[in-house]
């Protein structure tokens, strides 16, 4: 049972985990089960070559920074859970529970966030009814978003990064990832609204 799950490694989920991971010594996070499913198979980031990303070495590397982002997460915040060589397949909600049906388990989460890419090959069950043709890519490319309002396709159900209807862009991406953790940290904290920085003393 996760408190909350993220379903991609990409840029969106990995910086969703990140900043949810960041607030583990916080009074309203330091015992909720996070997870995050890190299929990286397919993320546009496998082919991507960063030149122009504030902070990023010029020539680096998607590829790199999909390895880097997981090996980060679990040196700094390794009370998330990492779910490795697993692909969700489906996800259902009864009550005030998603279940989450993936190619070996089945796991259950109070909050879903989805976090793959936006391509029509997007084939988690349970989720067609929410997809519409993206607002903001090329209408040749046939790309997709699952329909949402700030990120929030249902209740307790979020989607981040290009899927959440975001152009394609590394930046673009990883800070919907971490608007949607600020947007959980938020909900975990009562509705008072939360942000986790680091400071030099």
């Amino acid at each position: 049972m996760f408190d909350a799950l993220i379903v991609g490694g990409g840029a969106a989920g990995l910086s969703c985990a990140l900043v949810l991971g960041s607030a583990k010594n916080k009074p309203f996070a330091k015992d909720k089960k996070i997870g995050i499913i890190v299929h990286q198979k397919t993320s546009h980031l496998q082919t991507a070559l960063f030149n122009n990303v504030l902070g990023l070495e010029p020539g680096t590397t998607g590829k790199s920074i999909l390895q880097s982002g997981k090996e980060q997460l679990a040196s700094l915040y390794p009370h998330v859970e990492q779910i490795d060589h697993e692909k969700v397949l489906e996800i259902s909600k009864t009550e005030d529970l998603f279940t989450i049906k993936t190619n070996k388990t089945i796991f259950t989460s109070k909050l879903v966030v989805i976090a793959v890419g936006y391509t029509n090959l997007m084939t988690i069950k349970g989720l067609e009814h929410y997809i519409e043709p993206h607002p903001r890519a090329a209408v040749e490319k046939d790309r997709i978003w699952l329909k949402n309002t700030d990120h929030v396709i249902e209740n307790n159900l979020y989607v981040a990064g290009t899927l959440a209807g975001w152009r394609s862009q590394f930046a673009i991406a990883s800070g919907s990832g971490a608007h949607v953790a600020t947007d959980i940290l938020t909900l975990w904290n009562g509705g008072k609204h939360t942000k986790v920085h680091d400071k030099i003393e």
